[in-house]
């Protein structure tokens, strides 16, 4: 195939269109139910379902559901409000605090953290991130823990694979929570819950199984994170979403996805996987792109590591027949 610069540009009217379609089938012929509901994030992909919804099957039958908790960014809910009101849809704000600390206390999180930067105290605000650098040094894969402290300082600590998984354990209660409040409305008022994971994420494994991957469509699957972006003014995106840089916002202290998964530039990493994932040439993937050959040889190894280690979420639970 002939890879270059523009090998994502969609038109963005008939994509829209066969999402909306999709759309439409998947809830009134394949699940026969009257409408849907979207998490609404203060996102760009949660903001492009939402429309594709109100066209799909109107704006009186999606209901958006903004789910912070304690320690989401505020500005979140904030830019989640102001487009549930451009769109015209129902919409309600559930604190999902109480939630999360039903299941993994928020104290005892504190506590373990303290056990890894003595500093840290209550309020103090963390976050966990990667280093950004992977197309121009080869680099170890390993998470580190960062704590503000009140004077602005940062103090960072390595974690191994048990402080790693323990972290993103809890941080995965949050994700999972907003899906039951999210299956709550969705079941007692006869609608689907919409999936709002791109194809960047699907690839490469940035969901959280039976959290944000756990929903009746995933209709953006399809489409790269960059594609996204090429809807957003088709659809009336707010520009105040559509600049706002993406984040997991699970942590006190903002992260952007760049820094806690991927480890590369958005204005790259799109083209970098399409070719990956086409088999391009690193050859002729770096003469595309004009990086070094060796920048591109990392982030296809970085894409195989993540594409392997996280095909579980991509697959059904494994099952046994006997006889």
């Amino acid at each position: 195939m002939i890879f270059h610069k523009e090998v994502l540009k969609i038109d963005p009217a008939p994509v829209t269109k066969a999402i909306v379609d999709f759309m439409a089938h998947q809830v009134f012929k394949a699940y026969r139910r009257r409408g849907i509901v979207v998490g609404l994030s203060g996102g760009v992909d949660s903001a492009v379902m939402a429309a594709i919804a109100v066209r799909a099957v109107g704006k009186e039958n999606v209901v958006g559901l903004i789910l912070p908790e304690k320690e989401s960014n505020p500005i979140s809910r904030e830019y989640a409000n102001q487009y549930a009101e451009s769109l015209g849809i129902e919409y309600r704000e559930i604190d999902i605090t109480p939630t999360v600390d039903s299941v993994g206390d928020y104290h005892w999180r504190d506590q373990y953290i303290k056990q890894l930067i003595p500093e840290y105290e209550n309020g103090f605000r963390h976050n966990i991130s990667l280093p950004t650098d992977l197309l121009e040094r080869n680099a170890y894969n390993f998470y580190v823990l960062q704590v503000e402290l009140p004077d602005g300082a940062v103090k960072k600590k390595r974690l191994s694979p048990e402080a790693f998984r323990t972290l993103t354990a809890f941080a995965s209660i949050k994700i999972r929570s907003r899906m039951i409040h999210l299956y709550w409305e969705s079941e007692r008022r006869d609608l689907i819950v919409a999936g709002t994971t791109n194809r960047t994420e699907l690839i490469l494994g940035d969901f959280c199984k039976y959290g944000d991957g756990g929903t009746d469509t995933e209709a953006l699957s399809s489409l790269y994170k960059d594609q996204v972006y090429q809807l957003t003014g088709y659809l009336g995106v707010s520009k105040d979403i559509v600049d706002r840089t993406p984040s997991p916002d699970t942590f006190s202290l903002p992260v952007s996805d760049e820094e806690f998964y991927f480890r590369i530039p958005f204005d790259k990493l799109d083209l970098l996987l399409f070719a990956w994932e086409h088999q391009v040439p690193s050859d002729q993937t770096a003469a595309v792109l004009e990086l070094p050959e060796d920048a591109v040889l990392r982030a296809f190894k970085d894409f195989t590591a993540k594409n392997r280690a996280t095909a579980h979420l991509r697959d059904m639970p494994a099952t046994l027949n006997i006889g």
